[in-house]
């Protein structure tokens, strides 16, 4: 008998302790969860990065690429190079390339869908919503750019005029800089995170801010 009551002691011990200790999954809450794929971890990015750190990894190659092919002599040099630009930014175009093997596209396309989830969740605070946003345009931005310059990538491939495929090239060498750092469309001196403005330094700044906000370190 007195082994019976330990043994009925220690498993409600046990599950008074289990009681006590809540599921981290439910404890967080879905904006925070989301913010989390966008800024730390997600599955299936190389390593399981969060989606902007995977973004700003094939813009780096991309852009790499791109300023290569822009200084390229010869129209060979440019082709392979676009080539390398194209696998960073959408790794199904070819089965070798320098890229991480994820895709500029997806991953800012992913950062823009899971950001926006954060800002449209039950639980989002207004600094998440307003962030959200900050961060969800410029990542939209820089899918638009990703898509022209699959588009400017494939005229460079058909391109038999040396001239005509560096202007392309130095067209999708300026493309990835902005995709990188944004840029002044409107002209007034600085790069926001508006619409055809912000890039991935604006999405990062604005990511940093909100979780600071939400204290999210």
């Amino acid at each position: 008998m007195a082994k019976a009551n330990v043994a009925i002691g220690a498993a409600l011990a046990a599950a008074v302790l289990v009681a006590a200790v809540p599921d981290t999954a439910e404890a967080q809450s879905a904006a925070h969860r989301h913010i989390g794929h966008v800024g730390d971890m997600f599955n299936g990015t190389p390593d399981n990065v969060g989606l902007l750190a995977a973004a700003q990894a094939e813009a780096e190659v991309a852009a790499q690429h791109a300023g290569l092919a822009a200084g390229s002599d010869d129209l060979a040099g440019i082709q392979r190079h676009i080539t390398h630009v194209l696998h960073a930014v959408d790794p199904s175009t070819s089965e070798r390339g320098p890229g991480k093997g994820y895709g500029l596209a997806r991953a800012a396309g992913g950062c823009a869908q899971h950001i926006g989830m954060a800002g449209g969740s039950d639980d989002a605070s207004d600094a998440v919503k307003a962030h959200s946003n900050h961060v969800g345009t410029s990542c939209s931005n820089v899918a638009a750019w990703a898509e022209s310059i699959a588009e400017k990538a494939a005229g460079v491939a058909a391109a038999t005029d040396m001239a005509a495929a560096k202007a392309l090239a130095e067209e999708i060498a300026a493309m990835t800089d902005a995709i990188l750092n944004g840029t002044d469309a409107d002209g007034n001196g600085r790069v926001s995170w508006g619409e055809g403005e912000g890039g991935l330094a604006q999405a990062a700044t604005h990511l940093r801010l909100m979780k600071e906000a939400e204290g999210l370190g």
